[in-house]
């Protein structure tokens, strides 16, 4: 399998490599993988001559220096998970200076005000780091296609618009989130959960779950509030915000339009570790 840990060195090997008829598909990833993560690769594989994964966490797409400080690393182990998939992947794992050249700062991105709901209103600057990351990964990978998993749906769009806005020449693929056995959306932050905690986190999906059948039915405000008063019922978690948005712009709605597809999205403390979460509403 190869590794390289200098984009110099990728993109050699990638000129080496690719033909006029050959596809590249893409994985960027911040490590500590999951069978999400490898979901994603397995599909680049099924769709593509080549599979690129990245493997390299991003300092400036994060707003808290202690999420930064505690972000699970085991490049090892990653790769030893990779390798278990197919011998086939090329792994870039790059440093901060290899990706940033001594200047870890973040370009700043208009998208169309999909960066100033929840995730952004939460975390100042966050999509600004993450369109500087995944625009250079763009730029030094070149892919054909890239994989992104719809846990982080406000990501998604987000990159989707970042490849429409500087004419990119990728296809920008969502895929399924995967759970785990009581449904809690698979992470890399589930890593620092004890195993009781990471046993009552599956309340976030249930709570998403029954969301969903009573948007079928009651106005938007009463299903606010049956979210809000299930968490304070629960004093292992906290709730940061929940949000019903329609699914293009992703605007806040409080009243419903038929002619809209609705998404809720969650965002949830247990003990001081931030998870997310989302579930179609249509």
């Amino acid at each position: 399998m190869p590794i390289f840990y200098a984009k110099e060195q990728l993109i050699a090997h990638l000129e080496l490599i690719s033909t006029a008829d050959s596809s590249i598909g893409f994985v960027p990833t911040m490590g500590a993988l999951h069978s999400g993560h490898l979901a994603l690769m397995q599909q680049s594989l099924t769709e593509n001559t080549h599979t690129i994964v990245s493997i390299f966490v991003n300092p400036t797409q994060f707003n808290n220096p202690e999420d930064l400080a505690k972000y699970p690393r085991n490049l090892e182990a990653d790769l030893t998970k990779i390798t278990a998939l197919s011998t086939n992947i090329i792994v870039y794992a790059p440093t901060v200076e290899d990706i940033y050249s001594g200047n870890p700062v973040s370009q700043s991105f208009d998208f169309d005000g999909l960066e100033n709901q929840m995730e952004g209103q939460f975390r100042p600057g966050h999509f600004n780091g993450v369109g500087t990351i995944v625009k250079r990964l763009f730029e030094i990978v070149n892919p054909t296609r890239a994989y992104f998993g719809e846990k982080d749906f406000q990501q998604l769009q987000i990159v989707k618009k970042l490849a429409v806005k500087y004419n990119l020449p990728v296809t920008i693929i969502g895929c399924p989130i995967f759970r785990e056995t009581n449904q809690l959306a698979m992470s890399s932050r589930n890593e620092r959960l004890s195993e009781e905690e990471r046993k009552q986190a599956g309340l976030i999906y249930q709570t998403l779950a029954q969301a969903k059948i009573k948007f079928q039915n009651e106005d938007i405000e009463k299903v606010n509030q049956f979210v809000q008063q299930t968490f304070e019922n629960h004093p292992l978690f906290e709730l940061e915000y929940f949000v019903i948005a329609d699914e293009e712009k992703l605007i806040t709605c409080h009243n419903k339009d038929k002619n809209k597809n609705y998404r809720a999205f969650i965002a949830v403390f247990v003990n001081n570790i931030r998870l997310i979460d989302t579930i179609s509403l249509n």
